[in-house]
């Protein structure tokens, strides 16, 4: 079963952000079945450095949309970028080090929650005010 099942709400209205969201919720999803299946631990480290060097280059796009738009909630936004890599470089280093116990429902529940919690609250507002 899906992670993240993709929604209308998460459609911005730019085309090339909407479809790394897609791409983003396909790989969350892949890795959640992954660990799902208890998969090996070189398999999941794939899985969380893919996932990071993506997240990576989307937030450098939204951060782009943000600058030409002139957007003003920008600093803010781009730190809570900062902040939501850093909690992605930490789940990275904590499961290298074997702290999760638990890690599907940890990882899954960490990934989802700052995956949605972010859309819904700071690109929301991000692109209600753009317009688009």
């Amino acid at each position: 079963m899906a992670l993240i099942k993709w929604e209308p709400v998460f459609e911005t209205g730019i085309a090339e952000v909407d479809h790394e969201h897609r791409e983003l919720v396909d790989l969350i999803n892949k890795l959640h079945a992954e660990l799902d299946k208890e998969a090996s631990f070189e398999v999941i480290r794939n899985f969380l450095g893919e996932m990071f060097v993506r997240i990576s280059a989307h937030f450098a796009l939204e951060e782009s949309v943000m600058r030409k738009h002139d957007y003003d909630q920008y600093v803010d936004h781009k730190n809570h970028h900062e902040k939501l890599l850093d909690d992605i470089r930490d789940i990275m280093d904590a499961f290298e080090a074997g702290k999760y116990t638990s890690l599907n429902d940890t990882l899954s529940a960490a990934i989802h929650d700052w995956f949605v919690d972010h859309f819904k609250t700071r690109d929301a507002r991000l692109y209600r005010k753009l317009g688009v």
